[in-house]
């Protein structure tokens, strides 16, 4: 249902007059504070970008965080790593075990640090999806279980955050779309406060299904619930919330929404619940997954960002319309100003659309923000979009009370035209008098306008960026230029975790890192294996050589198996086809198959000497229907691949959750000296 409106509404209608009349007043008091609109870095969607070029990794990071320059994010939103599979990959945890506390592991210390250095005022808000398995108890699948515990490993992380990196959390949720649970909402409110954290406040239950807002009614019959419950967090809301969200009196929060493919309709669907979040349902804070499409193209939910940085090797992005779109409100207000009331600055368009109004603490300064976003233009990719007309019209926004006085806004339009015509974003249209307290518009389809007495909003730029390429062949990768616990670049991991370590004689080495199932989010730790990818999707004729070495310890991995055509990624990963050669050190024996999960078989046998824990060498080569594979210069199979088998990405990993390592990596055309 509707959101319930909190404070009166009423239009003013002139049957006689050509356009619709809005009245913009603080009359009757304000709505609900702006929270601010974000973008999520989470399920590994930013992994690409921490290997940009310096210039164009800035450049990025100005177009997402910099004040008055581009989408300019009041919020931060990152997962909490917990060593398992979260959508597009594994982010690590900066506790692989009880006895381990690590805070350089991963790419979102860093992300929060820049975003910081551009706008300090933005919100950091944290959140986990997977749990390293350790917390599990008995395979129950539950970080509930031990909750005292799972809150102190939260905990450890939002310190961790301010000893290393200088940096506030502001908010913590729960456990990403899954139920809450009661008991741990509480020990959580109650831990953070035993350790002095009472500033950050508690998002649930950033819920399981789309536009469940049912935590509510549990909130209003229980107090202690109620009082661990800082702001109530709803998936994909569909603008909409429950009259039991609002008699709850918190803030509302679409603190997951827009996951929409980023072309111009993503960007119409972003416009649309910006606004419609806050007149439909009293949502306060919009929080897009993803903030950036940094992840190999045919992951899942290819380029569902903000804006899109997939190539780091070419140094090439793309600024997309929902940057622009954000901008709209973004550079016109801040975090703790006040929405205006329903009918008195906020609601819908009688031509369709809607708008929004909202002002400074000192109502000093006022933004309007219309859009008129058509049905076919602006439909997200959940939940669905009852069907809806939008005209062109023309309408007049009529200042009242502390606004009366104004005597001109700066406007500031985006137009998205589809077909030939080229749209246009967030473009200053210049100054616009108000006469008699009345500000008139004309509005076309499929447009978002800024009104504001701000006069600071600016269209940043840089130089083009260059041009996109393919994944360069050869390539070598040795992992000497790394610093230990760091991530390599362009290795995607899906299950596992593969981090660099030094390794003695051998210099540095990429290692397996998880020694257990976690407590996962998604199904793809199911396979009981460890892998990581790299490269392209469309790579067929390919031949790739690794070392790996099992080490000779009771934590080793069973094996390793060196991959290729792997063309299934994220939380389907244990879906993938390709050719995987699992090799086994200490058995010495080997085995073939035509999918990940070994229901394709096409060859097995003996590998001949190996050094079960030492450093053996594996090469997998694939052209056109056939695939060959050897061991320490020993030529093992040569199989006709399945017709399905067509392309994809080089794998590698471990065939078991266990330490393995693995060095100076080979890949190119076969046929090419190797």
């Amino acid at each position: 249902m509707l959101g319930l409106m909190i404070c009166l509404v009423a239009f003013a209608h002139s049957p006689r007059a050509e356009a619709e009349i809005y009245i913009v007043a603080d009359g009757n008091g304000l709505g609900r504070l702006f929270d601010g609109i974000g973008g999520m870095s989470a399920g590994a969607t930013s992994k690409l970008l921490v290997n940009y070029p310096d210039t164009q990794r800035r450049e990025i990071l100005d177009y997402l965080f910099k004040p008055n320059f581009g989408a300019s994010l009041q919020i931060l939103k990152v997962e909490i790593g917990g060593d398992g599979q979260s959508t597009d990959g594994t982010e690590s945890s900066h506790m692989h075990s009880p006895e381990d506390e690590n805070y350089r592991r991963g790419y979102e210390w860093w992300l929060m640090v820049e975003a910081k250095k551009r706008n300090p005022a933005i919100k950091i808000y944290a959140l986990p999806w997977a749990f390293p398995g350790w917390l599990n108890k008995e395979g129950q699948r539950n970080p509930y279980t031990y909750a005292n515990v799972t809150a102190g490993y939260v905990i450890k992380w939002i310190q961790g955050a301010q000893t290393h990196y200088g940096i506030s959390v502001d908010y913590v949720g729960i456990w990403n779309e899954k139920v809450y649970d009661r008991n741990y909402v509480i020990t959580l409110r109650r831990e953070l406060d035993c350790a002095g954290l009472h500033h950050v406040l508690v998002v649930a239950p950033d819920a399981p299904l789309i536009n469940d807002w049912k935590i509510c009614p549990d909130i209003l019959k229980d107090p202690e619930l109620a009082k661990a419950v800082n702001i109530v967090g709803c998936h994909y809301p569909g603008t909409l919330t429950t009259t039991a969200a609002i008699e709850t009196g918190k803030r509302l929060w679409a603190s997951e929404d827009y996951s929409t493919f980023n072309d111009l309709s993503g960007g119409g669907c972003w416009a649309r619940i910006l606004n419609q979040n806050y007149v439909n349902g009293n949502i306060t804070a919009t929080i897009a997954w993803n903030l950036i499409a940094s992840y190999y193209d045919t992951l899942p939910y290819t380029r569902e960002g903000l804006m899109t940085a997939e190539t780091p090797w070419s140094g090439h992005y793309v600024v997309e319309s929902p940057i622009w779109m954000t901008a709209h409100t973004t550079q016109f207000t801040e975090t703790g100003w006040s929405y205006l009331c329903h009918g008195y600055g906020s609601g819908h368009l009688a031509g369709g659309g809607s708008y929004v109004s909202l002002t400074s603490p000192d109502r000093n300064q006022l933004t309007i923000v219309l859009e008129t976003m058509s049905h076919d233009h602006s439909q997200c990719i959940r939940p669905p979009l009852p069907e809806y007309n939008v005209t062109k019209q023309d309408v007049i926004m009529q200042l009242k009370g502390n606004f009366a006085n104004i005597s001109s806004l700066q406007v500031w339009r985006s137009t998205l035209r589809f077909g030939n015509a080229s749209s246009e974003f967030f473009q200053n249209r210049g100054e616009i008098k108000v006469v008699d307290g009345q500000v008139k518009l004309k509005l076309d389809v499929d447009e978002v306008v800024t009104l504001t007495s701000v006069t600071t909003g600016n269209k940043g730029s840089h130089p083009d960026p260059p041009p996109d390429t393919e994944f360069p062949l050869p390539y070598k990768e040795d992992f000497e230029n790394y610093v230990e616990d760091m991530e390599p670049y362009n290795f995607a991991q899906q299950t596992g975790v593969f981090e660099v370590h030094a390794d003695g004689n051998h210099g540095n080495v990429m290692r397996q890192m998880v020694l257990q199932i976690p407590i996962y989010w998604c199904s793809a730790e199911k396979l009981n294996l460890a892998i990581t990818m790299i490269g392209s999707e469309t790579w067929s004729d390919i031949a790739i050589i690794v070392d790996a070495r099992l080490p000779s310890n009771t934590s080793a991995a069973e094996g390793y198996f060196l991959a290729a055509r792997v063309n299934q990624g994220g939380c389907w990963v244990y879906q993938s086809r390709g050719v995987f050669m699992f090799v086994d050190p200490v058995r010495e024996m080997f085995a073939v198959y035509g999918s990940i999960d070994k229901t394709v078989f096409l060859a097995e046998g003996s590998t001949g000497a190996m050094a079960s824990h030492g450093w053996n060498t594996l090469s997998l080569s694939l052209k056109s229907t056939w695939a060959n594979g050897s061991v320490n210069g020993r030529m093992l199979f040569n199989v006709t691949v399945p017709e399905e088998t067509s392309n994809g990405f080089v794998g590698l990993g471990t065939t078991s959750w266990g330490y393995a390592d693995f060095d100076n990596i080979y890949i190119d055309n076969p046929g090419s000296h190797l």
